[in-house]
């Protein structure tokens, strides 16, 4: 199954492009940077404000619509994951599609997941003629920057709820629904967090001769206490990543079956541009 991904995977080039690209300092970064608080509260209840939506909203359910935009200074590429997914529930289905951005009408390599308990399937390869991988959820590892463990959308929620310097950017419209926008950063082992041990190294590597890296978090919740909106951002120079995943129809009913077992094959792991 990973046969078909291999001259797919782009995001490689990525932190090598990083390595003379900084950590993404300048003028039109230094304005997205996290400022103070404001008078009335401090980081903390910022951080609290955040981590209390984060755990409303993994009480219920929504529709997901991600995208992830991977460049090198040269080349942009766009992960698209779309579904729906339940949190309480501990289960989902998404649509993973990867495209060149400089050609949206060309066919992209796409993949389906269905995550069911502490399992997680994938399928919609042609030559897999309609079976499934199957990969254990929580021994899952991401293997590009900013991508969680088979695009597990919990593991985007966990991130947000651990950055730190957090600040209130302001009230804006998201979904045609009111928000309140945080901005903060993340910690260096929040970037890694279930990231697999070569791509740890090569981080590891980049933030040892760029002096420090810098991935930006930011949320954005509505009146109800509920994310709608989060987005990671790792400005490199010329190149960089950012993840954004949009949250809509809190509490919507999710309907996400197993496939057969007759269908499936156990995997010990899967990486790839689409699982992550």
């Amino acid at each position: 199954m990973q046969r078909p991904l291999v001259p797919l995977v782009v995001a490689a080039a990525l932190l090598c492009a990083g390595c003379s690209g900084g950590s993404g300092s300048g003028s039109a970064r230094e304005a997205e940077k996290p400022g103070k608080a404001s008078p009335s509260r401090s980081a903390e209840d910022h951080g609290a404000a955040v981590r209390a939506a984060v755990a409303a909203t993994k009480k219920s359910s929504a529709r997901i619509d991600e995208q992830i935009e991977i460049g090198d200074g040269t080349t942009e590429y766009v992960v698209s994951i779309k579904g729906d997914f339940d949190w309480a529930g501990a289960k989902g289905r998404l649509a993973v599609a990867l495209r060149n951005a400089a050609s949206p009408g060309k066919t992209s390599p796409r993949m389906d997941e269905i995550f069911d308990g502490g399992t997680v399937y994938v399928g919609g390869f042609a030559e897999m003629d309609g079976s499934w991988g199957s990969i254990r959820r929580d021994k899952a590892e991401a293997h590009y920057v900013l991508r969680a463990p088979m695009n597990d959308p919990e593991h985007v929620l966990r991130q947000v709820a651990e950055m730190r310097r957090i600040s209130k950017v302001g009230e804006e419209t998201v979904h045609g629904t009111p928000a309140v926008h945080y901005r903060g950063v993340l910690p260096d082992e929040t970037v890694t967090l279930r990231m697999a041990k070569d791509m740890r190294a090569k981080i590891d590597s980049v933030r040892e001769q760029t002096g420090g890296i810098t991935v930006y978090a930011d949320a954005w919740i509505d009146r109800n206490g509920r994310i709608v909106r989060t987005r990671l951002d790792w400005p490199m120079g010329a190149a960089g990543a950012k993840a954004t995943m949009n949250l809509a129809d809190h509490g919507k009913p999710v309907r996400a079956k197993a496939p057969d077992p007759g269908r499936v094959v156990p995997m010990p792991d899967l990486g790839g541009p689409l699982p992550g």
